[in-house]
């Protein structure tokens, strides 16, 4: 009985993911070979898509290494030290998470855009901040914020300070500490939240299409090349693109899963409330 329930729950489950994940992936791809390869290859090969592609690795290159230091030093604050207002941090950590995408672009708007509060200093100096690369990358940054702090956290609390108290008894110094005992420590957790928030740039559509201006050839990412690509009724292009999109998004999970090291290995590291937890020990 017990086993026919978890064979039901089981079906149910891969049911369920069949179509909502599955289903419209399927469609995708047979849409885009529907036509034959050749309009495919015409689609993701067009200059016009080769640069939205360019932009989007380029935003994702300077966006993933900025938001896994601060990750990084946000969880080590958090969950290492004593500061008023902890609380408020820990909270506004996961922030992006509950804010629409497009209300982070109009904030980008208010605050950059003619009358905002920093528009004029920027404006005097120069320096393009709406409908430019500077606008996409921030939006970018701010809703690809909580991945990686989101994975050390836990791993850091699992872990404990006993290694790193040794450490400074021998004499180790802040810096000496974090390298050879806490960075090794967690350093599944930093691969996991590198890889999902790299995921998440390279997906990133609201906050970038309200700040961007959407030009074809100077602010236009892959995500915004499909819209325009299905407004323009090009749908094969359109499809073309999402495939390769979701091809990086496959991509993703079987890097996900190649690098997530299984239970008992490394030392015993494990997974904590489905983050890569690590339970190993550096000597």
């Amino acid at each position: 009985m017990r086993r026919a329930r978890r064979h039901g729950l089981r079906s149910i489950a891969l049911g369920y993911l069949l179509i909502v994940l599955l289903g419209p992936l399927t469609m995708v791809f047979w849409r885009t070979f529907e036509h034959g390869f050749g309009r495919a290859w015409d689609a993701v090969s067009d200059p016009y898509a080769v640069h939205a592609f360019e932009l989007t690795l380029i935003i994702a290159a300077i966006a993933v290494p900025a938001n896994t230091v601060f990750g990084i030093v946000c969880a080590l604050a958090i969950v290492r030290r004593r500061f008023p207002g902890k609380g408020l941090v820990n909270a506004f950590v996961d922030l992006p998470l509950a804010l629409s995408p497009v209300v982070v672009g109009a904030a980008l708007f208010a605050l950059y855009g003619r009358g905002g509060w920093f528009y004029g200093w920027f404006s005097r100096h120069g320096i393009d901040i709406l409908f430019a690369l500077p606008s996409m990358v921030l939006a970018t940054v701010f809703v690809s914020v909580p991945f990686v702090a989101r994975e050390v956290v836990p791993t850091l609390r699992e872990i404990g300070d006993d290694q790193e108290q040794a450490a400074h008894t021998l004499g180790a110094s802040g810096w000496q500490t974090f390298w050879r005992i806490t960075l090794p420590s967690i350093r599944w957790a930093v691969i996991y939240g590198v890889v999902l928030t790299t995921a998440r740039c390279l997906g990133e559509y609201g906050a970038v299409a309200v700040v961007s201006g959407r030009l074809e050839g100077k602010t236009e990412t892959a995500t915004l090349r499909v819209q325009d690509q299905y407004e323009n009724f090009n749908l094969p292009g359109a499809y073309a693109i999402s495939l390769v999109l979701a091809a990086t998004a496959v991509v993703v999970l079987v890097t996900m899963t190649l690098i997530r090291p299984s239970r008992g290995a490394e030392g015993g590291t494990g997974f904590v409330g489905g983050a890569p937890g690590s339970q190993e020990r550096t000597a």
